[in-house]
């Protein structure tokens, strides 16, 4: 049987060689008929920690790696557009104290 494969977002990086990636889909309510936003969180196997988060990947289906890993990282689609907003408030600080003391 062919292996399944799907594309997510990456939401969880913490952990070495692992990601935390949900995998959006509408399902239509029984009753009422509305689509309703789901997620599918999978824990996806990433050897050489190449995805970060907010990437947009591209995962299979593969044998089970730990108690929660069951799909490996295929590849990164779309990089993410996330800014460190802290990092960018540090560096404007940084350069406002070096125009105060020349």
């Amino acid at each position: 049987m062919p292996k399944r494969v799907a594309i997510g977002v990456v939401t969880g990086d913490k952990t070495s060689k692992t990601r935390r990636v949900e995998i959006p889909r509408l399902v239509k309510h029984p009753k009422y008929g509305k689509f309703i936003r789901r997620k599918t969180i999978c824990h996806v196997h990433d050897e050489e920690n190449q995805s970060r988060l907010g990437d947009t990947v591209e995962i299979k289906e593969c044998r089970p790696m730990s108690k929660l890993k069951r799909w490996e990282l295929v590849r990164v689609t779309a990089k993410s557009q996330l800014v460190d907003i802290a990092a960018m408030r540090a560096a404007a600080k940084a350069e406002a104290s070096e125009g105060q003391t020349s």
